[in-house]
C-alpha cells in the first residue's frame, strides 16, 4: 500500500514514524493537528494496539480528539493533564533556529497553549517545509467575530512599521462563510513574504484588541525530525545542539495503510 503514497505523504509519514519513538508509556503527550500529525497519532495508535503502549493523549483541535479516539489513544484535556512531557506536532514552515509558522490548519491557538504546557515540543515535517527566512507561508492570526474587521485595520497598520515584504491581509473563508476556529473565532491570513524580526512581529501583534493569538512559534520548538521520501529521517535537536540521521522502513501491510 505503501507504494501508493506519493513521495510526500512517504515523507510525512517517515517523519511522524520517527517522532513517536520519543513517547514511553506514562507519558502525557499533546497532539497536534494536521496532516502530518494525523500520521503520527495513526502511528502512535499502532503502538497502543501492538505494544501495550500506556499514554494519555490531549489533542489539538476536535478533529485530532476523533481520530485519536479512533486508534484507540485516551484523551484528556489539558485542564486535567496540568502539564505534558512532549507535544508533537508539525509545521506550516520552520527555520535555522527552529522558529515555525503555524496555523494553516486553523488550530495554532490551541496548538501553542499545549506547545507551550510542555517539557518539550517536537515538530515533524517533510523537507519543503524548511525556509531560510519565515513569511512565504500566510501567517494565521486568530481574531474574535466581534469587530473583525475594525481589528484587520489595527493589524494593516501594525504591519507599516514591521520588516515584511508583504502587507495583504485576507479573512480566511470556508465557502462562502468565514472560517470558524474551535473557539468560535475567525481567522486572519498575512501574506507578508518575508519576515525579517518574527519575535518583533509577534509581540507587537498580540498587543492588537481583538487579536487572539499569532501563528509564530518563537523559541517554543526543541526537536525537528523531518521525514524523506525514501524513508530517510533527518533529527534535530536545538537545545542539545546534535543533528542526527534515521532510516524507517515502510511496511507495506501496514494497518495504517489500509484506508488510504
Amino acid at each position: 500500500m505503501t507504494g501508493e503514497l506519493s513521495p510526500i505523504d512517504k515523507a510525512k509519514f517517515a517523519a511522524a514514524k520517527r517522532a513517536t519513538a520519543f513517547v514511553e508509556s506514562g507519558m502525557k503527550v499533546g497532539l497536534g493537528t494536521g496532516s502530518t500529525a494525523a500520521w503520527m497519532v495513526r502511528c502512535l495508535g499502532e503502538r497502543v494496539r501492538d505494544e501495550g503502549l500506556r499514554i494519555k493523549g490531549v489533542p489539538t483541535s476536535t478533529r485530532t480528539a476523533d481520530l485519536a479516539r479512533e486508534v484507540g489513544i485516551e484523551v484528556i484535556s489539558l485542564d486535567e493533564a496540568r502539564w505534558l512531557d512532549l507535544t508533537i506536532d508539525g509545521a506550516d514552515e520552520f527555520d535555522a533556529d527552529l522558529n515555525l509558522i503555524k496555523g494553516g490548519g486553523g488550530a495554532h491557538l490551541q496548538e501553542k497553549i499545549v506547545a507551550t504546557a510542555s517539557d518539550r515540543m517536537i515538530v515533524i515535517a517533510d523537507p519543503a517545509k524548511e525556509v531560510a527566512h519565515l513569511g512565504a507561508f500566510p501567517l494565521p492570526v486568530e481574531v474574535i467575530p466581534f469587530g473583525w474587521k475594525a481589528t484587520r485595520t489595527l493589524v494593516e497598520e501594525a504591519l507599516e512599521g514591521m520588516d515584511v515584504l508583504g502587507r495583504e491581509t485576507a479573512l480566511r473563508m470556508n465557502g462562502e462563510a468565514p472560517f470558524v476556529t474551535d473557539e468560535g473565532n475567525h481567522i486572519l491570513d498575512l501574506h507578508l513574504k518575508r519576515i525579517g524580526n518574527p519575535r518583533q512581529l509577534s509581540l507587537v501583534l498580540n498587543q492588537i484588541p481583538g487579536l487572539v493569538e499569532n501563528g509564530l512559534f518563537i523559541d517554543i520548538c526543541d526537536v525537528v525530525v523531518i521525514g524523506h521520501g525514501d524513508g530517510r529521517v533527518e533529527i534535530r535537536d536545538i537545545t542539545a545542539g546534535t543533528f542526527d540521521e534515521d532510516r524507517v522502513a515502510f511496511a507495506d501491510n501496514d494497518n495504517l495503510f489500509s484506508d488510504i
